[in-house]
């Protein structure tokens, strides 16, 4: 992927993730919203590679901050702000956990809060299917399971749902990001046995 000069590289990006992230099933999930938010980028033709940092190290800080909510994206603000990051993609971060009450200002702010739920919704529907394979679900499965109040219980509904603030109706929203899941499903641990 070519970056403007200005943009880390996402290979500099997983240089710092690595730093800060021993968890493999939290990088799983940060290669997810990375995905997801790639392809949103496409879609509302905003700059793709930016859209893919911020979700690729929304949760750069969780190691540190697990314990500590109140702590949790204002330590990854920071960290990326050091780290020379653009101020967008640091404010994304920095807003994607709502117990700060700040704002979400742009379509990207907007997008990472919803999709940081999505995947782990996608990934709960992978995980219950034998196979173990996200590519054997649909749209349909999620969308049914998204209904089921005890399935996936981590996964906030009423911020899935702010995809209506980036204009996607929540079918649109699941299908995109479970076919943004789906093609990077080996990395991420989820196509099968």
């Amino acid at each position: 992927m070519d970056s403007p000069s200005n943009l880390p590289s996402r290979e500099a990006a997983l240089k710092l993730l690595a730093r800060y992230n021993s968890n493999r099933n939290l990088f799983n999930h940060m290669l997810a919203c990375e995905a997801v938010m790639g392809a949103l980028a496409q879609r509302f033709g905003a700059d793709e590679a930016k859209w893919r940092l911020a979700g690729l190290l929304h949760d750069i800080d969780y190691d540190q901050t697990k314990d500590d909510p109140l702590r949790h994206s204002q330590v990854g603000a920071d960290i990326l702000a050091e780290a020379g990051y653009p101020d967008d993609v640091v404010y994304a971060v920095r807003v994607h956990n709502d117990v700060h009450g700040l704002p979400r200002l742009s379509r990207m702010d907007k997008a990472l809060y919803a999709v940081d739920p999505l995947t782990g919704l996608i990934v709960a529907g992978a995980l219950i299917k034998k196979e173990k394979d996200v590519r054997l679900i649909d749209t349909d499965f999620l969308l049914k399971r998204f209904k089921e109040k005890s399935f996936a219980r981590g996964a906030r509904r009423d911020q899935i749902e702010a995809c209506s603030e980036i204009d996607l109706s929540l079918e649109v929203f699941i299908s995109i990001g479970l076919e943004a899941m789906q093609a990077i499903a080996p990395e991420l641990g989820i196509a099968g046995k």
